[in-house]
């Protein structure tokens, strides 16, 4: 099976996509995530180099990608104030969102980068099938596409 024009991604509470669902303007898909910029090779001090992010990625009705709102909140060296920084921030860009409400989203590929961090649903093939990988978030979406995902 082909991978869908539109990827269908579950509410899941209390896990990896539990900030996700629709508000007026359309559909959001938000996280609190680390990473670390394209190309780092691991070293003693990985800590200092290993980002966490508060993101908010905004589609159409049609889950046409809109915006993204990306925050750099510090590093894994100070791991409890650059997560906790990070989670309000994001709760704060939610609070603006007119009519949340979270629930399953529909939305198609996207593709936006920050810092040298790749943040978007990408198109990818993996052992010989293709599926939908969120970045950096490192969850794969794969048939029958019924919006369930694999770590």
């Amino acid at each position: 099976m082909a991978v869908p024009e539109i990827i269908p991604i579950s509410y899941e509470p209390d896990y990896h996509t539990d900030t996700i669902g629709h508000w007026e303007g359309g559909q959001f898909l938000g996280s609190v995530v680390a990473a670390f910029p394209e190309g780092y090779t691991h070293t003693d001090d990985w800590r200092a180099h290993k980002r966490w992010y508060a993101v908010l990625h905004t589609f159409d009705a049609a889950g046409h990608h809109l915006d993204s709102r990306i925050e750099h909140t510090g590093t894994d060296d100070n791991y409890r104030a650059a997560v906790d920084a990070a989670q309000e921030r994001l709760k704060q860009w939610l609070d603006t969102l007119p009519g949340l409400r979270f629930g399953d989203i529909a939305i198609r590929p996207f593709h936006h980068e920050v810092d040298d961090v790749l943040f978007g649903l990408v198109i990818e093939t993996f052992e010989g099938n293709d599926h939908a990988e969120l970045h950096p978030n490192n969850l794969g979406f794969y048939e029958p596409w019924d919006g369930l995902y694999d770590t």
